[in-house]
């Protein structure tokens, strides 16, 4: 492939990783509240108000750690970092795990960014 054919596909998987990272801090967001909202539902028992508390912390600060990683790694993509390279395809591989969206976007990113034209565009740097 042409150097740019892989600089747009690069492009486009920065692109696609900083739109889903804002999706992914609006949704911990949204979690947050959600769960908290939730809490208030819950009987003052202690076990059910223990691990709804535990999950409305943990759940969104993982959440927004992933999404925080994909728009850090979209920006740096963009500016064809060579680290940016490596925390993408980290990001991109545990997001295979998210079915169906998620698979295809990591997919998509695992095959851009293991290409040897890709591999040499972030060297030149």
């Amino acid at each position: 492939m042409e150097d740019t054919k892989m600089k747009k596909h690069v492009t486009v998987v920065g692109a696609i990783h900083i739109g889903f990272g804002i999706i992914g801090i609006i949704g911990a967001v949204v979690v947050f509240f959600a769960l908290n909202f939730a809490r208030g539902f819950v009987s003052n028992e202690e076990v059910p108000n223990m691990v709804l508390r535990f999950l409305a912390l943990c759940l969104p600060l993982l959440i927004g750690l992933i999404a925080t990683l994909d728009i850090i790694g979209g920006i740096g993509l963009l500016s064809f970092q060579p680290w940016a390279r490596y925390l993408v395809i980290v990001v991109a591989a545990v997001g295979c795990l998210n079915i169906p969206i998620g698979t295809l976007k990591g997919v998509y990113s695992l095959w851009v960014l293991l290409q040897d034209d890709s591999i040499k565009l972030f060297e030149k740097k």
